[in-house]
């Protein structure tokens, strides 16, 4: 579309690896437009990644910080995905990157953005994926009800589902259509290993999103892990230093072998 997407693009100190570092793309959850800064929050998961030897790119998706266009929603449109792979592609010709170790790290609808980037791009060669919004149409418009987020989940009258229901129908009614532009119908397609974290104590997105995730993965034959944290929160504070080891020893596996 022609615009401009910054990020936040932190390299590890040391020398560069022969054949350059392994990158995550850090796709962010929802954070309003208005008060959200391309520094503020995710630090000690970005420094994190990078103190274990990686390249983290948090790209700001349009209309946050200083990216160009208009925020569009996640769910509802393709927009943040296409900008997500745009970013795989440029850091393939980032000089201190290694193009063929490249992973996705996605948080909230960051997790829907990456499980979304997974069913078409097999470049990402692993995910992590904590309290992802992943789930079918069906179960977003009618089964996520967050109590303690900033906006509130889609509902059937207004914004872009009701667009979509105007012309298509409900889940119920045209459940072809919905499940073509649903990453949940093309798990199939995935190349990548998925791990997957979620806190019991999560008010923006049910613990049934992650096991149902990790089911269909396992149906489908691909490998995945998911791991639950008793007590924890949406950002999984209450089992943070343990999700990031996990993390770090899943990105480890299969991007430094």
């Amino acid at each position: 579309d022609g615009l401009k997407i910054n990020g936040l693009l932190t390299v590890p100190s040391g020398p560069k690896p022969a054949t350059g570092w392994p990158v995550i793309i850090f796709n962010h959850g929802f954070i309003p437009p208005t008060v959200y800064r391309t520094t503020e929050r995710y630090v000690a998961y970005v420094d994190g990644f990078a103190r274990n030897g990686y390249i983290v790119f948090k790209p700001d998706y349009r209309g946050f910080g200083s990216s160009q266009g208009t925020p569009i929603s996640a769910y509802g449109a393709p927009d943040d995905t296409v900008d997500v792979l745009n970013a795989v592609t440029t850091l393939q010709r980032y000089a201190q990157a290694d193009p063929n170790r490249i992973g996705m790290w996605g948080h909230s609808m960051g997790g829907n953005i990456t499980l979304r980037a997974l069913v078409i791009d097999p470049r990402i060669k692993v995910a992590v994926i904590w309290a992802g919004v992943t789930a079918t149409y069906k179960d977003l418009l009618e089964n996520w009800h967050p109590t303690g987020g900033d906006r509130p989940a889609p509902s059937f009258s207004g914004g872009w589902p009701g667009k979509y229901i105007s012309a298509f129908g409900t889940p119920e009614q045209n459940p072809a259509f919905w499940d073509s532009i649903s990453p949940m119908a093309y798990l199939a397609d995935i190349t990548a290993p998925i791990q997957i974290h979620q806190g019991t104590a999560d008010t923006e997105v049910p613990l049934q999103f992650a096991q149902t995730l990790a089911s269909d993965l396992h149906a489908a034959n691909k490998p995945a892990e998911l791991y639950t944290y008793a007590g924890a929160d949406h950002n999984i504070a209450q089992g943070f230093t343990l999700a990031m080891a996990r993390s770090v020893a899943f990105f480890d596996r299969y991007l430094k072998g």
